[in-house]
């Protein structure tokens, strides 16, 4: 018999219309079982890797993307080319540690964001998106 956890992760693939094969089970119990987090391909890439779950980056890539589409998970385009991907898809704000590629969440109870412009005919807002760069004081 499955353990709970993988019962409630594959309930949570279908729920999402996403069919709960071996690697997508085993990439979002990685993810999912430490919480809410913000982790970039590479890393989840390097947690499989350690976990012995033998998948290709190309393939997480892939199913990261299968995620945000379902709604499992949210992405952050924090730096140019370095995308991550936060399993925390409630709305919510961050701020981004320079030099630490460390992100973290912001309540959305911490910002009021007011006059937002109306979206174009036929658009409607999904997310604002604030990100807060932080870096060490300089002395």
């Amino acid at each position: 018999m499955a353990h709970a956890r993988e019962v409630t992760i594959e309930a949570r693939l279908r729920d999402s219309g996403l069919r709960p094969t071996r690697q997508r089970i085993a990439l979002a119990d990685l993810l999912f079982a430490k919480g809410d987090r913000h982790l970039t391909v590479e890393e989840l890439h390097e947690e499989a890797v350690e976990a012995g779950v033998p998948v290709s980056l190309a393939t997480i890539y892939n199913t990261l993307h299968q995620f945000t589409e379902a709604g499992l998970v949210r992405v952050l385009a924090v730096e140019g080319s370095r995308t991550y991907f936060d399993t925390n898809t409630s709305d919510h704000h961050h701020f981004f540690i320079e030099g630490e590629n460390e992100v973290l969440d912001i309540p959305v109870s911490s910002i009021s964001i007011d006059n937002l412009p109306d979206p174009p005919d036929g658009m409607e807002i999904a997310h604002v998106d604030v990100i807060i760069r932080l870096r060490k004081k300089r002395r």
